[in-house]
């Protein structure tokens, strides 16, 4: 269809004559209402972003020379970081001496990975980075997930709170 004759029918029908694919051979034309066209893109837009999981990464900073109640609050910790559906970035940080055994801060670093288990996949291996070996953990299941998990275990506190509430004021009212 010819150009001039594509344009009197979009008049004719109070519509835009909006080109969909430019690089074609020849180039696609569409008749349509421009403004909700952009809408409409708009919106779907809005909903992709909206469906997208932000990828939050939490860090973890360990010693060599860790004590084992320190070590188990540090794993509790990064359990916790887990279980939200976070990747943890662990740092061993190394001090003076300690920058000579660096095997010591590997082992750390798999002895903790081990010590997760299921919770987590190595998104990176240990890697040495001047005075510092870093390790990144990523969760298993995804963010979206965890937070339904979270969400679907405060509607039951809730449901168990109201519960509560109704047997105290029937046992008040007796």
């Amino acid at each position: 269809m010819r150009i001039d004759e594509a344009l009197r029918l979009a008049a004719e029908a109070d519509l835009d004559l909006v080109e969909v694919a430019p690089e074609a051979k020849p180039p696609v034309c569409k008749i349509m209402d421009y403004g909700k066209f952009k809408y409409e893109a708009a919106v779907k837009a809005r909903e992709a972003r909206k469906n997208q999981v932000n990828t939050v990464i939490k860090e973890m900073k360990l010693r060599p020379k860790i004590d084992q109640h320190d070590y188990e609050t540090k794993k509790s910790h990064i359990e916790r970081f887990l279980a939200g559906g976070d990747k943890v970035k662990i740092t061993i940080m190394f001090r003076g001496r300690e920058q000579s055994r660096p095997e010591l801060g590997y082992r750390l670093l798999q002895r903790l990975a081990q010590d997760i288990g299921d919770g987590a996949i190595i998104e990176a291996a240990p890697l040495q980075d001047g005075r510092n070996m870093t390790m990144v953990l990523a969760p298993t299941k995804r963010k979206a997930s965890a937070n339904a998990t979270k969400a679907a275990k405060a509607t039951a506190v809730a449901e168990n709170a109201a519960v509560v509430q109704a047997a105290a004021v029937e046992a008040v009212s007796e």
